[in-house]
């Protein structure tokens, strides 16, 4: 993989608010990058400076699509290579899905052949070619957004920002949308994403970004942001007999910090890295216990998240 974008200090005020603190990271070729963070971090402001919609204050961001210079020296040249997936519908209501792809991308500079093809090729991308002269004011939500889509990927961009696509959309919908982007993605498309569902991420992402205050607070995938905040583990116990059994006897075991005894099920909490389920199950065995079933509890991106800011995704 090699970057394609990099970005380096990047800042942003509003009055006395710093909406962006000085930030640097790199997006790679091919990737889907998912930017999180709570209402109010600094997404927006940073997507708007990434495509160029919005000055710095600070900071600089090259690309290769400028020749490798900051993007606001060769910005025309830059943004004829990014599509755009706004949260707000950009589609014309009283135009047909066909007439809105052949809009957009003739914004681009295609036209004749190339442009009813290309065209054609986003429709039937997102399912909708079979609606190519339905007006978009009949579709629904859900087929909205897959033409909003189509809109953005018909002039065949290599970048594609896309800021929570899935708004307000039946779940069948929003499996679409997520199907549309793995592909997109498996043609050699890059993706920069935003979401409030977190579910989206663990199904897309190849690597997160989770922005608080302005900053960037974590950074990794999804399975390297799990284990570096999972320290801890719990192991759920089913079995026979433990009204009658002292938990306390299992805090002699090493990397034990935390029993607690239901009556039906025992909850274990072991430090992540030492293996002593074997010492647990013998001393319930000791005890006369049938054990019926071992679960152990994996820790959530959406648990990951609480942890590091304090607030959910959606607050």
């Amino acid at each position: 993989m090699s970057a394609i974008l990099c970005i380096k200090n990047l800042e942003k005020s509003y009055k006395d608010s710093k909406a962006v603190d000085v930030i640097s990271f790199e997006v790679q070729k091919g990737e889907i990058l998912c930017i999180l963070g709570p209402n109010g971090a600094g997404k927006s402001t940073t997507i708007n400076m990434m495509t160029g919609a919005l000055s710095c204050d600070g900071g600089e961001i090259h690309s290769t699509f400028s020749g490798g210079q900051d993007i606001h020296k060769e910005l025309t040249k830059y943004k004829r290579r990014l599509g755009i997936v706004p949260q707000d519908l950009a589609i014309y209501e009283d135009l047909t899905a066909a007439q809105n792809v052949q809009f957009f991308a003739s914004l681009y500079g295609m036209k004749g052949n190339e442009l009813n093809q290309r065209s054609n090729y986003a429709l039937e991308f997102v399912g909708l070619l079979d609606r190519a002269r339905d007006k978009a004011k009949t579709f629904s939500g859900g087929m909205k957004r897959r033409l909003n889509i189509a809109c953005a990927i018909a002039h065949n961009p290599d970048l594609l920002f896309m800021d929570e696509p899935t708004v307000g959309i039946d779940p069948q919908s929003r499996n679409h949308i997520l199907d549309f982007i793995k592909r997109l993605r498996d043609e050699g498309k890059t993706i920069i994403y935003t979401t409030h569902y977190m579910e989206e991420v663990e199904v897309i992402s190849t690597r997160i970004i989770i922005l608080d205050h302005g900053k960037i607070i974590a950074t990794g995938t999804s399975e390297e942001l799990k284990e570096n905040m999972d320290t801890e583990k719990m192991t759920l116990i089913e079995a026979s007999e433990l009204d009658s059994f002292d938990a306390d006897e299992l805090y002699g075991i090493e990397g034990v910090k935390h029993v607690e005894n239901t009556g039906g099920r025992l909850e274990v909490t072991t430090i992540r890295n030492i293996e002593n389920l074997d010492r647990i199950i013998t001393i319930l065995i000791e005890h006369g216990m049938k054990i019926s079933s071992i679960t152990t509890q994996v820790i959530s991106l959406e648990t990951v998240f609480l942890n590091l800011t304090g607030r959910s995704l959606r607050d």
